[in-house]
Parts: C-alpha cells; structure tokens; sequence
C-alpha cells in the first residue's frame, strides 16, 4: 500500500466513526439484520448438500429394491428441505424489514444531525459552503449514503456470507473441484482494484457539478419573475442543459468504467463453469462416480451459481461504495464543520437595555480578504434613540448592523451592546433582544397567524393584531394561509407583515434594514409615530434610501466606503454635509416633501 493510499484510508476512518453515530436508536436493527442474513444464507447453502444427500440415497435404496424405506426417506429428507427452506424464507423477510428501518432510520438521523448543524452555522459559514451545495449534501448525498449503508448491513454480509459458506460446501464435496473457483479470485480482485482506482476521480467531481446544477435551478425558480421580464429563458435553458451535460458526461465515464466489472465477473464464473463441467464429466465417466458423482456435480453448479450471484452482489456494492465515499466525506465536513460564532462559557443571558456601541471597528468577510469593508467606525447610540443611516449602496450599512446581533464578528475592535461585548452574551438571549427586519425579508408557508408567532410562540391573538395595528396592517385575517415566500401578498404588505413579527419580539433593539421601501412615505410616517409612541424605550435603528424616513430621527449616520463620513440630525446635516444635502433636495424636488 502506497503512502497516499495509507493516507486515503486513514482520513476514511474518522469520516466513518463520525457518520456512525448518527445510528443511535438503530443499532439494534443494523446489528439484527446482518445475524438475520447469515443465518439465510446458511439455510441456504444447505439446501443443495441435502438435496445431494437425498440424491445418494434414492440411488443406493432404487439399487436394493426397498420401495417402503424410499419413501421413508423422501418424507424425512423433504421436511427437512420444507423447513430449511421456510427458515431462510423468515429470516430473509425479517432481513428485509429490520435493513429498511435501519437505513431509512440512520438517514433521517443524518439529515436531522446536518440540519441541526447548519442551523448554528453563522453566516461564514453559509458562505463558506453555498446553499445549493448544502441541499444538494442534505438530499443526494444522505440518499446515496443510505442506499449504501443498507446494502453494508445486509448485501454486503449475504454476498460474501453466500460466497465463503458455498466454496467450503465445494470443498467438502470435493476439494480439488473447488480449486477451480479459487482461481478466478485473484483476477476479479485485481480488476475491481484497477476500476477503482480509475473510477473514484470521476464520482468526486460529480457532487460538485451537482452543487453547480442545484444552483442554477436555485437561481432560476427565486428569479423567475426577473428571467421572464427581460425574456431570458432561452439562456437560462442553456445554462440549465450545460450544467447538466457536465453531470452526465462525467457520470457516463465512471458508468462506462464501473461496467467493466460485469464482463470482467462472467468471463472468470463461466470460465469456471465450463472448467468444472468438463473436468467433472470426464471424473464422474473415468471413476464411474467413485472419485465424483454426479448428484454432487449438481451441487457444484448449485454452488457456482450461487457465487456468481454474490459476485454480481459484490460488484454491486462497490459502485455504491465509490458514489458513496465522495458523499459521506462531503457529509462529513457539514458535520464537523464548528461554527465561527458560538456562545462563550459563562454567558450574559440578560440584555438589559438596547444601548450600542462601536469602538474602533474594522470588518472583513474572511481572513484572507486584503481589504476591510468596515474601516475605524466608532459610534455610541443611547438606549431609546430612533437612528437613521444613509449611504450609498455598498457602503456597507447593512454589514454594520449585521455586527450587532453577532451575524458576523467584528474582525476588529469591539461591538457593545449594553455596555458588554456582544461576544459575552448568550447567542440566543442576544439575538432575542435584537430584531431585524430585512428589505426582502420571507414569509414561510402556513397562516398569518402562525408567521407572526414566529415573533412569540406563545402570542395571542390580541397582541398579534396590535403589533399589526403598529405596522399599518389591520383588518388581516390571522387565518389567511400565506404561500410559500409571501407570494400572495404585495411587497408593502410582505414588509410590514415582516415588521409587526418583529414588534412581536419585544426588543431592546430594532433594526428596519431598508425594510419601508416598498411602503409609501405617508404609510412609512405612520409606521415611524407608532414606534414613537408605542415602543418609545426600544432603540430603533432604520437604514434607508429616502431622507424622509429617517428625517425626525434622533440622529443620522452617513455613510461612505465601509466609514461613517457624518453624524447628525437633521438641522445639523443639512447645513454641514453635502452628501446629505445632495439627497434631501434632489428628493424633495422629486415630489417626496410630504413624507
């Protein structure tokens, strides 16, 4: 073994033992069905060597004439056949049984663990991977790792059970017959290794190109109304029927390779065949059946058909075995992926105001990155305070108030939330004192009612409809089933539905990223005096592409290049900066006076 394989197979192991727990409940059955499976294949291998055994004795009793012992030993040599046969009829059925619940179970085990761990995964690490590359490792590969498994607990054990148990049946038959068998061994051992080798290349780089195709039909179905207006279906079919040719032409050369092992598997059984029934006529004719007799070459040809099948088994398994390899090793790193923000030992679980603060921030999306896209910000904002940030797009202003419920961790300097760092708080007391709601946010499939419970599972009706007054959303029935996404509401009602959920978290700080945009400016200064009367302690923090949004806040941040360039309210900015100036007057001459 070269020092590459020895290195292949040792990173195996760990991927192995780690998929392995997520068995749990279902070691009983994945211990009971190979048991199952041998005691099968034992009745199984029986049966031809008692049939030989009946053979033999019809023969000697025909010669000496006793009709009443014939039949003596026909009933007992047939229940004997009858009994064998309904044990391994049994223990085959139950085999099948307990495999299923096995497999299917340790699939659904691993799909619930790959969940689980996606769900702490920060958005680094959704970046790191790609949503079409997590489905596709959440659907595909778990469905080709179980199919696998299932034939490890039982095909893998019947095939080489059936193989081992009907050579030492041939070699207790007759030894020298079965050598025959023996060799044909090395050369389909040898073939299978060569195929292998050649074929394990080609299936890595398949999942990839499955990530490839389960992003461009990702993109494609989110992006339907955009493909459609501006008539691109025709280039997204291309794009569709490329990714998908890539897929296929790199299936079709590891098929074409894995095919060899059929013709390579005949030609040595039926090499063997040919031998054993040459060699064993002209034994049974030379002997006149001293040395061979002829009801125990039947049992060979028994025996050999026997260990064919469990050689097309065992090519079987390894072609599973390979697809499933490059699967679990892509499980695998979902699996032992750690988050890159965790809660520390002993953590703040209480927020007890909505106070902020910056100090000296700076924040890049990896390690690697040359450049920061937050550079030196510092910036104190009082519990209670309404703040609004303006900037251009790709100022980064979303990536600012993303630091604060620790979506990312501030590559620099220190985020406050307060007056302790966020990274000494509780993830999830954080987050729930943090609500943000996003200009595209989603709405998830099922009744109004249930969306917004998503706010406070335990909210009642009443305080749903209040939090919806808030947002200058009423007369909503609570019961209205809303598709998947929100597609049957208009945007402005997706936004303030996604806003009065927000409410219904009752935070210490609320963050509206862009989130009015879709809202007209008398409905957005409705929603803004109901956070001033109604959630007067709660720190409100708005980013906006309008002034008038953030026009009354009680103060402005403006934004430049990743650097807070002003800070100010109204009066002051529009007199001192003329970012600011240059946005309220080209607004306002647009026709936006009254927001």
């Amino acid at each position: 073994m070269t020092n590459t394989e020895k290195k292949k197979k040792g990173q195996l192991f760990p991927i192995l033992k780690n998929l392995s727990k997520s068995i749990r409940e279902y070691k009983k059955p994945s211990i009971l069905a190979p048991i199952l499976v041998a005691i099968e294949v034992v009745m199984e291998c029986l049966i031809p060597f008692v049939m030989t055994l009946l053979l033999d004795q019809i023969k000697t009793i025909s010669e000496s004439g006793n009709t009443d012992t014939l039949i003596q030993v026909i009933l007992k040599f047939g229940l004997i056949l009858i009994a064998l046969a309904f044990v391994s009829l049994l223990c085959g059925v139950m085999a099948g049984k307990t495999c299923a619940t096995a497999s299917s179970g340790f699939a659904k085990n691993l799909r619930k663990d790959m969940f689980r761990k996606i769900q702490g995964f920060s958005f680094s690490n959704i970046d790191k991977f790609s949503t079409s590359s997590l489905v596709t490792r959440l659907t595909t590969d778990v469905t080709n790792v179980e199919m696998s498994y299932m034939m490890i607990v039982r095909t893998a054990v019947r095939a080489p059970f059936m193989l081992i148990f009907s050579l030492i049946m041939s070699f207790y038959i007759n030894a020298k017959m079965a050598l025959i068998f023996l060799c044909t061994v090395p050369i389909l051992a040898i073939g299978l290794v060569l195929i292998m080798k050649k074929a394990v290349p080609f299936f890595n780089k398949i999942f990839h190109k499955y990530d490839a195709l389960n992003e461009s039909v990702q993109e494609n179905i989110h992006g339907m109304r955009v493909v459609k207006s501006y008539v691109r279906e025709d280039y997204e079919k291309e794009k569709f029927e490329k990714a998908s040719d890539n897929v296929k032409n790199d299936f079709t050369k590891a098929e074409k390779l894995i095919a060899l092992n059929g013709p390579l598997m005949n030609f040595c059984i039926y090499a063997g065949l040919i031998a054993i029934y040459v060699i064993g006529s002209i034994l049974i004719i030379d002997s006149q059946e001293t040395v061979l007799k002829l009801a125990e070459l039947q049992s060979f040809m028994t025996y050999s058909f026997q260990m064919l099948m469990s050689l097309m088994m065992l090519s079987m398994i390894m072609v599973m075995i390979i697809m499933s390899v490059a699967c679990a090793k892509r499980i695998n790193e979902v699996l032992t992926e750690e988050s890159s923000i965790v809660s520390p030992e002993n953590p703040i679980t209480e927020v007890t105001d909505g106070s902020i603060e910056f100090e000296n921030v700076c924040f890049k999306y990896s390690e690697s990155a040359e450049n920061y896209v937050l550079k030196d910000v510092n910036l104190q904002i009082k519990s209670g305070e309404t703040v609004g940030i303006l900037g251009a797009t790709g100022s980064s202003k979303t990536t600012l108030i993303n630091l604060i419920p620790r979506l990312y961790d501030a590559s620099v300097g220190t985020v406050k939330v307060a007056g302790h760092d966020v990274k000494e708080y509780d993830l999830n007391s954080l987050r729930n004192a943090v609500a943000n709601v996003l200009q595209k946010n989603v709405l998830f499939s099922g009744t109004l009612r249930e969306n917004m419970q998503w706010g406070d599972k335990n909210a009642t009706d009443e305080e749903i409809l209040h939090a919806l007054n808030l947002a200058q959303i009423p007369n909503f029935e609570l019961d209205k089933h809303i598709e998947q996404g929100g597609v049957n509401v208009s945007g402005g009602q997706k936004q303030r539905l996604c806003i009065a959920r927000a409410l219904l978290k009752k935070p210490k700080i609320l963050i509206l990223d862009d989130s009015t945009s879709a809202v007209d400016t008398k409905t957005d200064a409705m929603i803004r005096k109901s956070f001033r009367e109604f959630i007067p302690e709660t720190t409100k923090i708005i980013i906006a592409q309008r002034v008038a949004s953030v026009q009354d806040a009680d103060k402005i941040i403006i934004m430049e290049g990743g650097k807070i360039t002003a800070i100010g309210n109204h009066d002051q900015l529009i007199k001192s900066n003329d970012i600011y100036k240059e946005l309220y007057y080209s607004q306002n001459k647009g026709g936006e006076q009254n927001g």
